[in-house]
Parts: structure tokens; C-alpha cells; sequence
């Protein structure tokens, strides 16, 4: 059986260790308040109590908080998440989780858009459909201070230990691997994980088939073989479609650039512009997960999770505009009437040409990959 204390650096906080975080939580109050405040700036005196009043509500929460879990429902799907919803998107929507048992732990392997947000908007809809809450898997490198590590690991944030020597990361992968596979077997307990490290930035959704191999790879020893590992894992695809990215312009200045010219804090200004940046509508699309049929390699894992996403990925008016702008065609024209096409393409202004392309190519992609899936279809 699954011996939980073994993870403890990188599991969620259970038993003591959620009530000494939540006691350093509620010790900084500010912190709080200035996280709420940059999700919504106070401009008047009203706002500002307003405000006060909103810390002072959660700090009252958390009296009550003995499981990672009940942060979860009470904090974050309860609290911040509709708050970011109500201040930045105008329609929040997910679909299939008919397709899932509220017993069952699962896989779910997403598309990456958002640092924080593609998680806890899973999450979210999860909890809106009546399904059991995941664990998600949060990179070292965003863990800038105790407070931030209590919040995610408050929040079912898995630990992955990105900063380490090359040998101790394969091991450390084996090991996380290994906490996936026996969390969702023997604790059944659901995890979320990227299908790849780090944003797709230019829009483009594909696995990463090493991520696969790895689960294997963590139970070989045990003389469990791949397709059993698959069958155990429960893997569910997820598609999570932004309307609006806003961090778009951002995206295409950073893959523009080398990435050894990375900027101090670069991940810490994406999140914050990701949580507070207006996103229009969001859709969530649960797939089926992967246990209809034998898969025998992580390439065939990996092509049927990107099949499900790329398929499944909601595509909006901003996705149709920019792929015939993009090809000079009007073939999705009746996709996007009404659209304000100028408003749009004023997000890039005033930028450089290659940015604005890359920018433009990025919501054409999933446009382009649903093609691509429906060609082979056929």
C-alpha cells in the first residue's frame, strides 16, 4: 500500500501540517489582502472597506479549514476563483463530465495556456459538476516564499522539483511519477498534470510522450507493464479554451525571445497578469478517458490525448477570425459575425510585425489543429 509520509516534501499538506499553514496564512493578512486588491484594485473608500471586510471573511474561513480539500471548496472554488471569473470572464462553461464517475480518481492531462489558472479552472468545473477535486502538479521554480508554497500546497499543489542536477531529476520524475500512479490506484485520489512542461505559447496543444513513459518507467520495477500502467492511470484529456488570451502579446515576445534572456520574475508578473487580464469566455471540455481500448506505446497515449484535445478545444469567434486573417481566406466567416475585428487586431498595435504574427498565428493554431484531426478522421 501507497506509504504517503514517503512523499511528504512534494505531497499536499495533510493532518498538522495543514493547520501550521493555515495559522501562517492567517498571519498575513496583508499578503491576503493585496492579492484580493490586485485582482481588483480599490479606487474609493467604499472599495477599500469592501475589501478589509472580504480579508477579514476569509480569515474567518479558514478557522474552519482541517483538509486541503475544504481550502479547495471554501477557498478557492468558493472564494477567488469566482471572484477572478466575475472580474475577467464573461462566460464560464465546461462540458463532459458526464463522461466521468464522481468515485473515480483520474489523470487529467490539460492543455497549458495559464500557469495557475488551467488547473484551478479544472478544478472549478469539477467541483460545479459535482466531482471529486484533483492534485496538481505546480513547478518548484513558482514557489517563491513560504506564503505562496502554503497557498498551493494548501490547494492540493503536487510539488515538481525542476531546479535539480540531471541525474536527481530523472530520479525525482521516476518518484513523482510513482506518486501519480499510486495516488490514483491506491489512494483514489484525482491529479492534474500539463501535457507538458511549461505554456504553449504559440497555441499549439501536444503531449510530450516522455511524460507517459515516465508513469510506466515509476512501476516497471513492480513488473507492472505499460498498457496496465495506462489502464490503472485513468487519463482523461482536457481541453481548456480561452477566448482572450492575456498574456498574448507577452507569449509572443518571449518565444521571440532566446530563452537564456529569461526576466527575473517573468512567471510572477504571467500569473498575475493571467489571474486579473480580461479573458472573455472559458470552456473546459472533459474528454473520455483512456481506457477503451490497449495502448501499447507513449506515442499512442500521447496521440490520442492530443486527438481528444485538439478536437474538443472550444473554438471561438477570435480563433476563426484570426486563422483567415492569418491565410488571407474568408472560410469561417460565418464564424465570427458580428465580431469586432478591429478592436481585436488593435491588441497589437503598435507592436513589432513579428510579434503581432506570431501573436495572430497563436489563436489560429487550435484552428489549424482541429483541421488537422478532422482530416485524419476522414
Amino acid at each position: 500500500m501507497m506509504d504517503i509520509n514517503s512523499y511528504r516534501d512534494i505531497a499536499p499538506y495533510r493532518g498538522q501540517d495543514v493547520l501550521d499553514a493555515v495559522a501562517r496564512v492567517k498571519a498575513h493578512e496583508k499578503a491576503i489582502g493585496q492579492f484580493l486588491g490586485m485582482l481588483d484594485p480599490p479606487r474609493t473608500n467604499d472599495e477599500r472597506l469592501a475589501l478589509e471586510e472580504s480579508v477579514k471573511h476569509i480569515v474567518s474561513l479558514l478557522d474552519h479549514i482541517t483538509t486541503y480539500e475544504e481550502f479547495q471548496r471554501t477557498i478557492t472554488a468558493g472564494f477567488f476563483l469566482p471572484k477572478i471569473v466575475e472580474k475577467s470572464v464573461t462566460a464560464f462553461t465546461h462540458s463532459g463530465a458526464e463522461n466521468l464517475k464522481n468515485d473515480r480518481a483520474y489523470l487529467y492531462i490539460s492543455n497549458h495556456r495559464d500557469i495557475i489558472l488551467d488547473c484551478a479552472l479544472i478544478d472549478l468545473a469539477l467541483a460545479q459538476a459535482d466531482q471529486m477535486l484533483m492534485e496538481m502538479a505546480i513547478g518548484d521554480n513558482l514557489l517563491t516564499n513560504q506564503f505562496v508554497t502554503d497557498l498551493f500546497k494548501l490547494n492540493g499543489g503536487v510539488v515538481v522539483k525542476r531546479t535539480l542536477p540531471l541525474k536527481e531529476k530523472y530520479l525525482e520524475s521516476l518518484r513523482l511519477s510513482a506518486y501519480f500512479v499510486e495516488s490514483i490506484s491506491e489512494r483514489n485520489q484525482s491529479i492534474w498534470v500539463a501535457q507538458k512542461s511549461g505554456r504553449s505559447k504559440d497555441g499549439i496543444d501536444t503531449t510530450n510522450p516522455a511524460i507517459i513513459k515516465m508513469l510506466h518507467l515509476s512501476q516497471k520495477m513492480k513488473g507492472i507493464g505499460f498498457s496496465e500502467v495506462i489502464k490503472r492511470s485513468h487519463i482523461v484529456p482536457v481541453a481548456v479554451s480561452y477566448e482572450y488570451d492575456p498574456l498574448d502579446v507577452n507569449k509572443a515576445a518571449e518565444q521571440l525571445r532566446s530563452q537564456s534572456d529569461k526576466r527575473p520574475y517573468e512567471d510572477v508578473i504571467s500569473m498575475s497578469k493571467g489571474l486579473k487580464g480580461f479573458k472573455g469566455r472559458i470552456h473546459i471540455s472533459f474528454g473520455t478517458p483512456l481506457t477503451d481500448r490497449r495502448y501499447d506505446t507513449p506515442e499512442e497515449v500521447a496521440n490520442e490525448i492530443d486527438r481528444q484535445i485538439q478536437l474538443n478545444y472550444k473554438l471561438w469567434p477570435t480563433n476563426y477570425f484570426a486563422y483567415d486573417y492569418v491565410n488571407n481566406t474568408t472560410i469561417f466567416a460565418d464564424r465570427y459575425t458580428g465580431f469586432n475585428d478591429e478592436a481585436f487586431l488593435r491588441r497589437f498595435r503598435f507592436r513589432r510585425e513579428e510579434v503581432r504574427d506570431f501573436a495572430l498565428n497563436m489563436y489560429a493554431n487550435p484552428v489549424r489543429s482541429f483541421l488537422s484531426q478532422q482530416a485524419r478522421i476522414s
